[in-house]
């Protein structure tokens, strides 16, 4: 029986690390080698990383196999970052995507990380490599592109120690750049909704009221049809749409449900119902010119980017609208609220992505807290029961004389 060449693989179960690797044992019975897989408790997530947790393992198939723990997998050292990447990591992640994230995805992996790593071998990538190139992605890239550039290659390489390609792990340490790009925040004030409602025809008026109300993004609200309205004050999400495709799901598992719909705006709707070209059952309820569904894009071109200059503001579309919204009700609700009616899976992203910080709310709190510390409260009267002894004789002295 040879020695065995592994680095073993690591799986979090609860609170514990468990460690895996194949060991070749001869079998009483046949008297023939088999491999069995022997599991080892490692210990707890709070005392050990994930990185301590595989040092661990490589430590205990040292001592049962006696492997080199400097030797490295037996792998081809002519294998690039490259070919892991297509043959290696994208078949087993796509499993887990759907088909429009999957597009996204595999277009950024190519652009940001195979343009610049595609024919270098994947045991030469160091932590100085990656660190060096996030930092120029910085420079000219968005925060989200960065930070899932960073994402995707702590991924692959994790992925790399898994299969045994690699001992150590260089993207483990890699950190965000500091110097991100400044992220866009805009948010409309109320004047300038209002006359943005003010200068749009009927239709786009009934549209971006029902948006800037219910927050929808652009795939919910053109996927409406009349049928999702039940004439009074419920709007039904069922079915979204991308790139001109109806699907029965949405981005998240909260995308779909049922919106209440104030009774101003439900008559809005009605009369809009009673005017458009196609009011049945199965017809849009905001269609485009021939009755099929609404390019998001061409409504940004032809509707939004005209207001935006009517309203002298520098960009106007569904997100800068649904983060508008989710500012200016942080004080008619709770973050949880808000994140129940904007349908995110996690109140972070309502609170740091959506939320931002009005400056006259925030001078109204410290006003508040000031007020506060310097209010002036009158001294409460003591009752004679509860003063002392010797005060209540001394003050009956002074009574009797």
């Amino acid at each position: 029986m040879g020695k065995s060449h592994q680095a073993g693989w690591v799986v979090l179960r609860g609170k514990k690390w468990y460690g895996y690797f194949r060991r070749r044992v001869l079998d009483p019975m046949t008297e023939r080698e088999r491999v069995d897989t022997v599991c080892i408790q490692l210990g707890l997530k709070s005392q050990m990383t994930k990185f301590e947790a595989r040092e661990t393992l490589r430590a205990q198939i040292h001592n049962q196999t006696g492997q080199n723990l400097d030797e490295r997998p037996r792998k081809d050292s002519a294998v690039s970052f490259g070919w892991f990447v297509r043959n290696r990591y994208l078949p087993l992640r796509e499993g887990d995507w759907r088909p429009e994230t999957a597009k996204i995805k595999k277009i950024q992996i190519e652009q940001d990380l195979l343009a610049k790593f595609e024919e270098v071998p994947l045991e030469m990538v160091d932590k100085f490599m990656l660190q060096t190139h996030l930092n120029n992605l910085a420079t000219r890239l968005s925060q989200d592109r960065v930070k899932h550039a960073r994402s995707y290659l702590k991924s692959i390489f994790d992925e790399a120690i898994d299969q045994q390609f690699l001992v150590s792990d260089p993207a483990r340490k890699l950190k965000v750049p500091n110097h991100l790009r400044p992220k866009n925040k805009q948010v409309l004030t109320w004047e300038q909704m209002r006359e943005a409602l003010a200068k749009t025809s009927t239709r786009d008026r009934v549209l971006l009221m029902l948006d800037m109300t219910g927050a929808l993004r652009p795939s919910e609200l053109f996927a409406l049809r009349w049928r999702s309205f039940d004439n009074r004050n419920t709007l039904s999400i069922t079915e979204t749409v991308y790139k001109g495709q109806i699907r029965p799901f949405g981005k998240t598992r909260k995308s779909l449900g049922d919106i209440y719909l104030p009774s101003g705006l439900a008559v809005e709707l009605l009369r809009w119902k009673q005017v458009c070209p196609n009011s049945s059952l199965d017809a849009f309820i905001f269609s485009n010119s021939e009755g099929g569904v609404m390019d998001t894009g061409n409504y940004r071109n032809r509707v939004l980017k005209p207001l935006a200059e009517k309203l002298k503001v520098p960009k106007l579309n569904f997100q800068i609208l649904r983060r508008t919204m989710a500012t200016r009700a942080q004080r008619m609700g709770s973050v949880k609220d808000i994140q129940a009616h904007l349908r995110h899976s996690k109140a972070d992203t309502t609170a740091n992505e959506y939320m931002q910080e009005l400056p006259g709310s925030v001078k109204q709190m410290v006003g508040s807290v000031f007020s506060m510390l310097t209010e002036k409260r009158r001294p409460q009267k003591v009752s004679a029961n509860l003063l002392p002894n010797a005060t209540k004789r001394r003050g009956h002295d002074v009574a009797s004389h």
